[in-house]
């Protein structure tokens, strides 16, 4: 009896073709659809965003060139005629002036007390080890989430006390207060992120210190500096509460406070555009601040995370 035998296969040097089974090829059409949906759907929601967003702004400095009757008449219509009336008004009369050079001297000494105080004690923290160290710097951190309402009271007999109510120097020294927290948590970090080669080879080249601080780290840390000096100003431009219990003088009031005082006065007479135009008068610089900055501010935030 003869049996059949399967013939084996033919190695591979001898030239044969080895059939292979094919593996299923991923289908790239329907992950480029996904990807594509998923890219008009985060799209749609940032234009709609945008959208919230711009609107109300666009809405305010088109009210701020009309007259009253056509804000009420035909509120989302372009003007038909540009009232520069309504910022000089608001300018002079409403002393909209006298509360913007306040604001700007507060607000300008403020933010450089934060920064050079700020950044010093950071850099302390990040580069030198030292008992208490990480307690300070929890201090700090602690203060962040500190309600400023529970300090009003107390901060006014301390404030009252030490004569500097209704002083602006007085509110600067505040603002620098309220505002160390964030920036020594801020900058602390972005201080760990820097090499420390350069700071090594000052020491060795005879540096001190304070040198080493001032000429070489400092310029090093322009974009965290930067980016915390934003959000510190916008914090400080649009602060109401500290100077509405700490500055009760007329001749001294905030922006903030001119606000108020100017929506009540005229809203009583019945002069909504110069209302509009105090509006965006206020709005303008912490707008053009962010237009001008914007790149270093998203630097500063993203270094940590490039490093």
């Amino acid at each position: 009896m003869k049996t059949t035998e399967t013939p084996a296969p033919l190695p591979a040097e001898s030239g044969a073709t080895v059939s292979k089974v094919d593996v299923p090829a991923p289908k790239p059409a329907r992950q480029k659809k996904e990807g594509g949906v998923l890219n008009v759907f985060s799209h749609g929601v940032l234009i709609i965003w945008a959208i919230m967003v711009v609107m109300p702004l666009l809405w305010a400095v088109m009210t701020s060139f009309k007259d009253d009757r056509s804000i009420f008449d035909s509120p989302w219509s372009l003007p038909t005629h540009l009232h520069f009336d309504n910022w000089s008004r608001a300018w002079t009369q409403a002393n909209m002036s006298d509360y913007f050079l306040n604001t700007v001297l507060v607000v300008g000494g403020s933010l450089i007390g934060t920064l050079v105080l700020g950044s010093m004690a950071a850099y302390v923290l990040a580069r030198f080890d030292f008992p208490g160290n990480r307690f300070i710097y929890y201090l700090f951190v602690g203060g962040m989430s500190f309600p400023i309402m529970l300090a009003l009271v107390p901060l006014f007999y301390v404030v009252n006390n030490m004569g500097l109510l209704n002083t602006i120097h007085g509110l600067i020294l505040v603002y620098i207060a309220y505002s160390l927290p964030f920036t020594v948590f801020f900058l602390t970090a972005f201080f760990r992120t820097l090499p420390t080669s350069v700071a090594e080879a000052a020491f060795v080249d005879g540096a001190s210190h304070s040198r080493t601080f001032f000429q070489i780290m400092l310029p090093m840390a322009k974009p965290g500096l930067i980016s915390v000096g934003i959000f510190n100003f916008l914090g400080q431009w649009n602060q109401y509460m500290l100077p509405t219990v700490l500055n009760t003088d007329p001749d001294k009031r905030v922006l903030t406070q001119g606000l108020v005082q100017l929506a009540v006065s005229q809203g009583y007479k019945g002069d909504w555009s110069g209302l509009f135009a105090g509006l965006v008068m206020a709005m303008l610089p912490v707008l053009g601040a962010y237009i001008v900055f914007q790149r270093q501010v998203v630097q500063g935030l993203t270094a940590g995370a490039l490093k």
